[in-house]
């Protein structure tokens, strides 16, 4: 069962789980992957650096955390000023992060140890980049909430894992997400509370979101550009634009995962690369 969640759980679930199956250190790269921007006019190219949040409180006691929000561990702040001193020498134009506090805490980490301090008062955070939202299923324990999502498809936990594993990171994605707000759905009156999210919904506020950073960073001339966004966003993002891409078993703590825009596309650089924070650890 622990490898199925470490499989799905890519921005939910403490990626302490599996200690003998944790990802390569210096992340994959993609080649080709593109999709086409639907929201976007412009063509000036933009990088995004996108990564991910430092861990939290509620990554460490393995519970989920979608919409709720938890600060940063003392080992999460580190890992964040590790990441801001790797990236040292690079000059971000713009930063942005979802408007979660773990985000933002990730974000202002890194740019006072990058030495671009004077970003962080200019730091646009956008809603749509936030990680999905887990409806009542929020602060569950993961294990709980992966039983329950078996349940549901009418399959045993060992059939469940089965399946997602020959699914893929986005097959997975799918299937979590429709599964909860399905169950969000027979377990909560219309307007007591934020719904869990089904894939279509996710997707396109993701996607939304992304659009929407571009086009700023663009008006802004900004060339090179911080995005600290949440682990399962981040994975749903790249396998929109490439449902091969090799996102391993889960994305670290505070990897970065590259990705261009240019002539109206995007395309994947990079995934999960851990090798700015482990400069910073020099």
């Amino acid at each position: 069962m622990k490898k199925l969640l470490k499989l799905l759980g890519v921005g939910l679930l403490s990626l302490t789980l599996l200690a003998g199956c944790g990802n390569s250190a210096g992340g994959s790269t993609a080649g080709t992957s593109e999709t086409k921007s639907t929201e976007t006019a412009k063509t000036e190219d933009v990088t995004l650096y996108i990564t991910r949040h430092g861990k939290t409180m509620l990554n460490t006691v393995d519970r989920s955390q979608g919409w709720i929000d938890s600060p940063l561990t003392p080992a999460g702040i580190e890992v964040a000023e590790a990441l801001g001193k790797g990236l040292d020498g690079l000059k971000f134009d713009a930063a942005y992060s979802s408007d979660s506090g773990r985000a933002i805490e990730t974000a202002t980490l890194v740019l006072e140890n990058n030495g671009q301090k004077e970003l962080v008062d200019s730091l646009v955070t956008n809603k749509n980049i936030r990680e999905l939202n887990f409806g009542t299923f929020e602060g569950m324990m993961n294990e709980e909430m992966w039983a329950a999502i078996a349940e549901v498809q009418g399959k045993t936990m060992e059939e469940y894992m089965a399946e997602m594993q020959k699914s893929g990171m986005k097959g997975g994605l799918i299937s979590a997400a429709n599964s909860l707000a399905k169950l969000d759905k027979e377990k909560v009156e219309e307007g007591v509370n934020w719904p869990a999210e089904d894939y279509d919904t996710y997707i396109a506020r993701t996607t939304k979101g992304i659009d929407e950073i571009v086009k700023d960073a663009q008006s802004k001339n900004a060339k090179n550009v911080l995005v600290v966004s949440h682990g399962m966003t981040i994975a749903a993002f790249l396998s929109h634009i490439d449902p091969d891409v090799e996102i391993g078993m889960g994305l670290e703590n505070a990897s970065v995962s590259k990705v261009t825009f240019s002539d109206g596309k995007y395309s994947i650089e990079s995934v999960n690369d851990m090798s700015y924070v482990e400069k910073g650890q020099e």
